[in-house]
């Protein structure tokens, strides 16, 4: 399979909050590409309709978007084998910038057909950065910190989605135009290049040495027909047929509280004062996820059973909270928009609620990633996990973009939502009882189910 026979621990390298080579350097590196293209492109999509007044184009160039990253993003894990990270993620990371770009162009021409190209071209680069990403943060750290790294680069990364929320609210403070202008998209485009340039500086896994000496991996390059089997492989894996239902549901609701919540509700300057919000909650809720899987019991199996549950029971409180809002409107009788400033208090509700779906979007992804991590330590098995997770994931938001295009009603949209998330939570919880393993279940029985090294260490595995 193109991997090294273990060559067991180094020295112990030199100890440096900074140090280039160390997990949490990597791991920060890669939150600030993704920070860079895919927060800016949260941001952009959270504004409802790609900021135009008219969703239909920007729900077609999502559906095209996501159809090739379901393919893209199962086959991603494979090609992140073959290609290393660096060519990887630069080749994602440069699709972004032209698919922002065709909404600059869409604004002058109102030409749908280089926007959904795009969208398609996009699908197949989120494919590859995410399934690298994917690899980088669940197999670089040590396995009792996996949690607290996911939130680290959970954090980075959506503020770009703040800062994203920033540059509309900003550029369109005074503008009474149903659209953004063109500088918005012009300020998205110069994030998404510089994401593209800073991926370059991403270190293959087997130059990644952890505080304790270990290299987070020997991989060498795999080839075409090993990793074509393995990837294969996946679909009839009883770990990933249990993640399906959630990875699902994962991106699902976002044409929901985009177009329907923020996009409805607010208008186009509080939708960008919105989102500085909603991406600033996803901060908070990844370092609160984060914690409870790491800390809050010594046996890793509790931890997760304690997380999803939490999840679970927030989730529930927060969909509960979004039906009572969306009972009060509907398709064929629309409120009147609403601005952070002169609207009072109707403002607060329905902004306590967007902000929490931001909440809960990102303890949940958190929770399966980090259920993700704790299946292997390997980055070649990892990055395959990561891709399917992402390819069943982009799979369903290619149906969602497509479930408010033909105009389902908006509490309609939101039931399948909340039934999509309700469903994974069980699911998941068996998936922690009969994969995680426990501290003091022998570091020899995983080294029998993984494809990769493992190094026996302090931590816990």
């Amino acid at each position: 399979m193109g991997v090294e026979k273990e060559e067991g621990s180094l020295s112990p390298p030199r100890k440096s909050l900074f140090r280039y080579n160390s997990p949490l350097t990597q791991v920060s590196l890669i939150g600030l590409v993704c920070f860079c293209c895919p927060g800016m492109f949260n941001a952009l999509s959270g504004m409802g309709g790609g900021g135009q007044v008219d969703p239909t184009a920007a729900n077609n160039a999502n559906t095209a978007l996501y159809t090739t990253f379901a393919l893209f993003g199962v086959l991603g894990g494979g090609i992140y084998n073959l290609l290393g990270p660096r060519l990887t993620l630069a080749a994602g990371c440069s699709t972004y910038v032209l698919y922002a770009g065709s909404f600059l162009y869409y604004n002058h021409y109102h030409h749908q057909a280089f926007a959904i190209v795009a969208g398609a071209i996009l699908g197949v680069g989120a494919g590859l950065l995410w399934a690298g990403e994917g690899a980088i943060m669940t197999a670089y750290p040590p396995a009792n910190r996996k949690g607290t790294y996911i939130s680290i680069f959970w954090s980075i990364f959506n503020t770009g989605g703040v800062i994203g929320g920033l540059i509309p609210f900003i550029l369109n403070y005074k503008s009474q135009a149903a659209s953004v202008n063109d500088a918005t998209y012009i300020g998205f485009m110069c994030f998404m290049t510089a994401g593209t340039l800073l991926s370059l500086a991403i270190l293959p896994p087997r130059k990644v040495i952890r505080d304790d000496g270990t290299r987070c991996t020997n991989m060498k390059y795999s080839n075409i027909s090993t990793e074509a089997t393995e990837i294969l492989k996946l679909f009839l894996n009883w770990k990933m047929l249990l993640i399906a239902p959630a990875a699902w549901a994962s991106n699902f609701f976002y044409s929901y509280q985009f177009n329907n919540v923020n996009g409805v509700l607010f208008n186009i300057r509080t939708r960008g004062f919105n989102n500085v919000f909603y991406w600033g909650a996803q901060m908070l809720g990844s370092v609160g996820i984060g914690y409870i899987l790491d800390f809050s019991f010594s046996s890793r199996r509790m931890r997760g059973f304690v997380g999803i549950i939490v999840v679970g029971l927030l989730g529930t409180a927060i969909w509960g909270g979004g039906l009572a809002n969306q009972v009060k409107y509907s398709r064929d009788d629309v409120l009147d928009k609403l601005d952070f400033k002169s609207s009072g208090s109707g403002f607060a509700g329905p902004f306590v609620l967007y902000f929490s779906y931001g909440l809960l979007d990102a303890m949940f992804q958190s929770m399966v990633y980090w259920v993700i991590g704790a299946l292997a330590d390997d980055s070649e098995t990892l990055s395959r996990y990561s891709g399917f997770y992402k390819g069943v994931q982009s799979a369903g938001a290619a149906v969602a973009w497509q479930v408010d295009t033909h105009k389902v009603s908006f509490l309609n949209q939101l039931i399948i939502n909340w039934s999509l998330t309700t469903v994974s939570y069980p699911l998941l919880l068996v998936l922690v009882m009969l994969a995680v393993k426990d501290e003091e279940e022998p570091a020899k029985e995983a080294a029998l189910t993984s494809t990769g090294p493992v190094y026996t260490t302090d931590a816990k595995v």
